[in-house]
Parts: structure tokens; C-alpha cells; sequence
């Protein structure tokens, strides 16, 4: 039985796309997360949502079609307090760059947004980025590191739902 609920951050869904899970190519995968979002084991945000519309493509086409109930709200108050926190954080720390910072702050940024949604709803995240803790930039992996959110790659998720694609 599973009990995770898997947050998938765009370039989850951005890398698939344009490489080795092209809609053309591997049409099961799409069918699997839409299968999982449905049952509830598989989401996404608000946020992520927006950075894969601007995508015009495809992409952003099946993310605000089939996939559309899959994207959470982040305007909930205590996730608004969580991303504050975070935002605060990495304001704070000194090892990234003031550039790096900017950009995790910027609005069109989901990171800090899907740290605290998945901390918040007890969420596993689900990013290709890998950890860099000695990084001038802000990575997904080492923020929920810092905020105690457990996070996976695309391929760990796919082996712990038990999907096959063949």
C-alpha cells in the first residue's frame, strides 16, 4: 500500500518531455502520473504549473489539461509561512550568491514554493536536481535537507510506485 504523496518539480515534467519520456515516445509514463495524481500519490503545484505554461508546447498543454486537477495551491497560510521561512533562510546564508538568491526569491521561482508545500503536507519531492551543498546556487535537494523534506529523483518514484514501463 502506498502511503507517500510524490510533489513533482517542473523539470520533472520539462526533461521527460524533451527527452527520454517524449509524449511520442513513451505515452505510458503520462498515463502513469495522471493514473497516480488521480489516486492521489502524485501532484504537483500551482506554481509549476505556471512555469510550464510558458513552455507553449505540448508540455504545457497536457499539464493544463489531463494533469490540470494534479497542481495543489500554495496559498495556503501556513505554506505562505513555511516559504517565508525558507525565503529567510537562504536570504541569510552565506554560501550563495546574491544572484542565486535573487533568483530563488523571484516570484516565477517554485523551489522555495515547493519546499514549503511538501514540508507543510508531509509530501516526498520529486526533482533531477542533485544535491551541491558547497553550491553558490540554491538547490531543491539541499534546501529540504535543511528543512527536513525527504525528496527522490524521477526514477527513484517510478521503482517505489512499482511502474513499469515496458
Amino acid at each position: 500500500m502506498i502511503s507517500t504523496v510524490y510533489l513533482l518539480d517542473a523539470n520533472v515534467f520539462i526533461e521527460a518531455a524533451k527527452r527520454y519520456y517524449a509524449f511520442d515516445l513513451v505515452p505510458l509514463f503520462w498515463a502513469y502520473l495522471i493514473d497516480y495524481a488521480d489516486a492521489g500519490y502524485i501532484q504537483s503545484i500551482d506554481r509549476v504549473k505556471k512555469q510550464l505554461k510558458r513552455g507553449n508546447d505540448d508540455l504545457a498543454g497536457w499539464a493544463t489539461g489531463e494533469f490540470d486537477s494534479a497542481f495543489a495551491s500554495t496559498d495556503e497560510e501556513d505554506v505562505i509561512d513555511a516559504y517565508t521561512d525558507i525565503i529567510t533562510w537562504a536570504q541569510r546564508h552565506g554560501q550563495f550568491s546574491d544572484r542565486a538568491k535573487a533568483d530563488f526569491a523571484r516570484t516565477e521561482n517554485a523551489d522555495a514554493w515547493l519546499v514549503a508545500y511538501a514540508k507543510v503536507n508531509g509530501c516526498v519531492i520529486v526533482t533531477q536536481e542533485q544535491p551541491a551543498p558547497e553550491s553558490k546556487k540554491i538547490k531543491i535537494p539541499d534546501v529540504s535537507v535543511q528543512f527536513n523534506v525527504a525528496y527522490v529523483n524521477t526514477f527513484e518514484m517510478l521503482r517505489e510506485l512499482g511502474v513499469c514501463l515496458s
